[in-house]
């Protein structure tokens, strides 16, 4: 294979990866705006919860806090997901 030849295979192949690359991206900027926007709504389900959760505190520490720190727990690995595809 010439010299011509080959340099056309490699811009081919940089091509590819690239177009690929480009949809992956893509695809994953639109996945993390999904799971964002679940994300949120979880989010602003414990918010409008707290003030609630603060006045149970005396009368069920363990009970609430557990259920605050599970819901805590999959904000925290849906943000590290999030994290991961950037």
């Amino acid at each position: 294979m010439d010299q011509r030849a080959e340099f056309d295979k490699l811009v081919m192949t940089l091509k590819r990866e690239r177009d690929e690359l480009q949809v992956k991206l893509h695809l994953a900027k639109a996945d993390a705006r999904d799971q964002w926007a679940e994300l949120e709504r979880k989010w602003q389900g414990i918010e409008a919860k707290l003030p609630e959760l603060k006045r149970e505190l005396g009368n069920t520490k363990e009970n609430v806090l557990t259920a605050l720190q599970l819901a805590a727990e999959e904000l925290q690995a849906g943000y590290a997901h999030i994290r991961k595809l950037f």
